[in-house]
């Protein structure tokens, strides 16, 4: 009898007909990213094969915020050398134009209520792939264990004894902040940096107000950064006012952090979600808030970041 679907589509991984998957080679996934990427901005406006061999290694590659000169020397070397690439939505166009052209690619990208591939299938096909003796890379956004599911991804194939090495990339708090040339501690300013996410599990439903420790997240000494925090941003600083930070404290959200398209949305916390709405800010957006954001020049801060950001770029297709 015919296999179901799901069977059909895994099956195929078993074998050496990688296309039938979905997978591309580098060109045509940055090409497929872009277009990915347009159609996002223009709405704006089974059974598994059973391994064969031991496995060889998977590597969870962090590449950072989106400039592609935030690309660590052992990220950039992995790209090149792999022989398969799982990446997600957030992965620059540039970025996967870096990858080796004899990688067969495969998006896996999720965002809010659209999820191309289950976690639970990705972590099949890093399985089913690591051992078929394929050199595996799993790219990520960012760094792969702040907010990425490398935790899970990890998990889920050490205990089916396929070796995992985790590549660190630089974390989008880090990469935006440097960008705006704001510090996310200073002796002065904040003594702890505090990074937290705006996006529950699916199966959470407890309203924003219950989700949070919010004297713990008030704290005025520390800075405060919320990745996926966008759809949640008004709630989220509601509950921070309620739990007595000032209304004044100066706060930032950057939309494209670090890229050429970047946008910088500055406002005190109080206002913070009416400015965001009204500058239409979309997802990726992170948020800093905290009294280091003080030291933001905001006149140009925006455009001073997305002009380097361009230049990067250009010099990687040089």
């Amino acid at each position: 009898p015919p296999l179901p679907p799901r069977a059909r589509v895994v099956a195929s991984a078993a074998s050496d007909d990688l296309s039938a998957l979905g997978f591309r080679s580098a060109a045509e996934a940055a090409a497929e990213q872009r277009l990915r990427r347009s159609r996002a901005e223009e709405a704006a406006g089974g059974a598994c094969a059973g391994p064969s061999g031991p496995a060889s290694s998977v590597y969870l590659v962090g590449v950072g915020p989106g400039d592609v000169e935030l690309l660590t020397v052992k990220a950039l070397r992995l790209m090149r050398d792999a022989d398969l690439v799982l990446y997600d939505r957030l992965i620059s166009p540039e970025v996967l134009s870096m990858v080796g052209p004899q990688a067969a690619m495969l998006y896996v990208g999720k965002e809010a209520g659209l999820h191309t591939r289950p976690q639970e299938e990705i972590h099949r096909l890093l399985h089913l792939y690591a051992h078929a003796g394929k050199s595996v890379v799993r790219l990520k956004g960012g760094d792969p264990t702040v907010f990425g599911r490398g935790g899970e991804e990890l998990e889920y194939l050490e205990a089916r004894g396929v070796p995992v090495q985790i590549v660190p990339g630089i974390t989008a708090a880090s990469g935006i902040a440097a960008a705006l040339r704001v510090p996310l501690t200073h002796r002065d300013y904040a003594d702890s940096v505090r990074f937290v996410t705006g996006h529950a599990r699916s199966e959470n439903s407890a309203p924003v107000a219950e989700r949070y420790r919010w004297e713990v997240l008030s704290d005025p000494s520390q800075t405060l950064v919320v990745y996926m925090g966008l759809s949640t941003l008004p709630q989220f600083a509601d509950g921070l006012l309620q739990a007595g930070l000032d209304a004044s404290t100066p706060a930032v959200a950057v939309q494209d952090g670090t890229t050429a398209t970047q946008r910088v949305v500055a406002a005190p916390l109080g206002g913070l979600a009416t400015a965001v709405e009204e500058a239409s800010l979309a997802s990726p957006t992170l948020v800093i808030i905290g009294r280091v954001v003080s030291l933001l020049r905001e006149a140009g801060a925006g455009e001073l970041a997305a002009a380097a950001a361009a230049a990067a770029v250009e010099g990687a297709a040089a």
